[in-house]
């Protein structure tokens, strides 16, 4: 990228002021590079060829972690998951899902003397309920319906960094796994994201 040679290259030569434009063109453009990449994913979910094998969602989970949690944020936050469930589902998108609302959760609660984030899943005769919980920034629930749609944010790219396609995508992955998702929250005190998947998927998905 031209911008960021000039950075590297031109440093010394550049104003203050040259240097702060360069930097928000840096930055505006890694945040486009990352709305088109979320879009595209969006875009591809619908197409996407689902397979339907036995996931387990604890290895699922611990994966995640793994990969998006790294030592300075394990040591601050507070991650407890209770025993989960195996499901039936594709493992590529369910292990986004988890991805998608995890570090969700990690955002919001980053402003937190003490961030907690708690994993579990009830069980009904047809389905699995999960649900992840933080003690976050939380948000109004009149506007909750605006979740999960494309470009809906709640809270401003400057409070928390994100393209406002995350839940969307969420929202599709479930739905096409013939579950539901539904938030509930309030102001700074955390919130609550509840998904549904079924036991026996519909051959039609």
């Amino acid at each position: 990228m031209a911008t960021r040679i000039l950075l590297e290259d031109h440093l010394d030569h550049l104003s203050e002021e040259g240097i702060k434009v360069c930097n928000v063109i840096v930055r505006n453009t890694k945040k486009m590079g990352q709305l088109i990449d979320d879009l595209l994913s969006f875009s591809k979910i619908s197409r996407f060829e689902m397979s339907k094998i036995s996931v387990d969602m604890q290895l699922i989970i611990d994966s995640v972690c793994k990969e998006i949690i790294s030592e300075e944020i394990n040591d601050k936050i507070k991650i407890e998951i209770e025993t989960l469930p195996q499901v039936t589902g594709d493992k590529s998108l369910l292990k986004q899902v988890w991805t998608n609302l995890i570090s969700n959760a990690i955002k919001f609660t980053s402003k937190k003397e003490n961030p907690q984030i708690h994993i579990s899943c009830e069980e009904t005769n047809n389905e699995f309920i999960f649900l992840i919980e933080d003690n976050g920034a939380g948000f109004e629930m009149k506007y909750a319906d605006k979740l999960f749609g494309v470009f809906h944010r709640l809270h401003t790219s400057q409070e928390y960094e994100g393209t406002g396609v995350g839940l969307a995508i969420v929202q599709r992955i479930i739905q096409r796994h013939g579950g539901k998702i539904w938030a509930e929250a309030e102001i700074e005190k955390g919130a609550k994201f509840y998904f549904t998947l079924k036991k026996q998927i519909p051959e039609s998905l």
